[in-house]
């Protein structure tokens, strides 16, 4: 198997990705919306094919990512049927088995921070994924969302302290750096659960809290009810070809979401050749138009076809993007920050030279090298 914690710095979310290694069928637990440009190109990277994304709950910390990866990469989505999410393509029972390739996750249903808490549990690796119902010496707040002491207790009594002691545990948050925990260790040390606390006991800590009302709550429950999907999100994928944002008249994309789609679009370098060349390197797949012969290289491009744009640092490929829009063609992007921002984060070029197979032009005008 193939697992990999994913960590989100804003709301301390964990994202778990497990694949199967023979077939690369894979699911997503907990996905966060903002971090999708990330999984995606995770996934690309190791020629995986996302199938499910699975929530333990319906978040109040975060928007979840299900929905723009079900539009992007078509999985399905999966949420417990006590959850009220009827967006989800799957509504997950106690005791279902959601199956990607040879492996499987049981899912377990574990009520008490939310109604439609479940934990996931993969026998075959030793593992539970817990969400918020058991996290790391602690466990979620029980004060809204239908929260309640009791059944947390009884989740967590029945459903994960169950499991043998040396699976290992998964929570879906930590505050302090904590990465995992095992059954054993919480039995004995979660300071709310753990060393033979009596259910009173619990109930007592749980009612004194005193915690302040989650920051994104009225936002993040009206979106997880409908998988993440935000007014102006399309519904249709072919609709929504990119992650478009306009900066002044420039449409962009981020040299991350174009790592996760190379080969999906048309990928047009519009600097010099000496820098096409150069120690910046280029995209993989990229051909070269320099800036001044982009009419004239354009007039063989299918308009209605999706094109990315880039240059050194954003600036020529935005007036790029801008003259190919004006020109009529319908799916035009320039990728932010350029070669410089994709060296930044450390993708994949090509150096050397042009090669002379993928529709290049020949091009050696001087232009200009001081901007863009």
């Amino acid at each position: 198997m193939i697992f990999r914690q994913l960590f989100d710095r804003d709301s301390c979310t964990y994202t778990y990705l497990l694949a199967d290694e023979t077939t690369g069928d894979a699911v997503l637990i907990d996905p966060v919306r903002e971090l999708v440009e990330r999984d995606e190109q995770l996934l690309s990277e190791l020629g995986l094919t996302l199938r499910y994304t699975l929530e333990t709950h319906v978040h109040a910390d975060h928007v979840t990512g299900s929905g723009l990866l079900r539009q992007r990469l078509g999985s399905k989505s999966v949420v417990a049927e006590a959850g009220g999410a009827a967006c989800a393509d799957v509504q997950a029972n106690h005791g279902d088995f959601i199956r990607f390739g040879t492996l499987a996750l049981e899912v377990r249903r574990t009520p008490g921070h939310t109604d439609g808490c479940v934990s996931f549990v993969d026998h075959g690796g030793k593992r539970v994924f817990t969400g918020d119902t058991m996290l790391i010496r602690g466990c979620g707040r029980t004060d809204f969302q239908q929260g309640s002491p009791a059944k947390l207790y009884n989740s967590v009594h029945t459903q994960i302290f169950t499991l043998p002691d040396d699976f290992a545990v998964y929570p879906g948050h930590d505050y302090k750096g904590r990465t995992s925990s095992t059954v054993g260790e919480e039995k004995m040390h979660n300071a709310r659960l753990g060393g033979g606390k009596s259910e009173s006991e619990f109930q007592v800590i749980m009612d004194n809290l005193k915690l302040a009302y989650p920051k994104k709550l009225d936002v993040a429950v009206p979106a997880n009810l409908k998988c993440g999907l935000l007014p102006g999100d399309s519904a249709d994928a072919d609709a929504a070809w990119a992650p478009i944002q306009r900066v002044g008249p420039v449409p962009e994309v981020k040299p991350a979401w174009v790592a996760a789609h190379l080969g999906q679009f048309q990928l047009v370098d519009v600097r010099r050749l000496d820098e096409y060349v150069g120690a910046l390197g280029r995209v993989p797949g990229s051909q070269l138009a320099p800036l001044p012969n982009l009419d004239a290289a354009a007039e063989g491009w299918d308009p209605s076809a999706p094109i990315v744009v880039v240059c050194r640092s954003g600036g020529r490929s935005g007036r790029a993007a801008v003259t190919l829009e004006q020109k009529g063609f319908q799916h035009v992007a320039s990728m932010e920050g350029g070669m410089l921002a994709w060296n930044d984060a450390a993708l994949t070029i090509e150096t050397g030279p042009a090669p002379a197979s993928k529709g290049n032009v020949a091009a050696d005008q001087p232009g200009s090298a001081a901007c863009g």
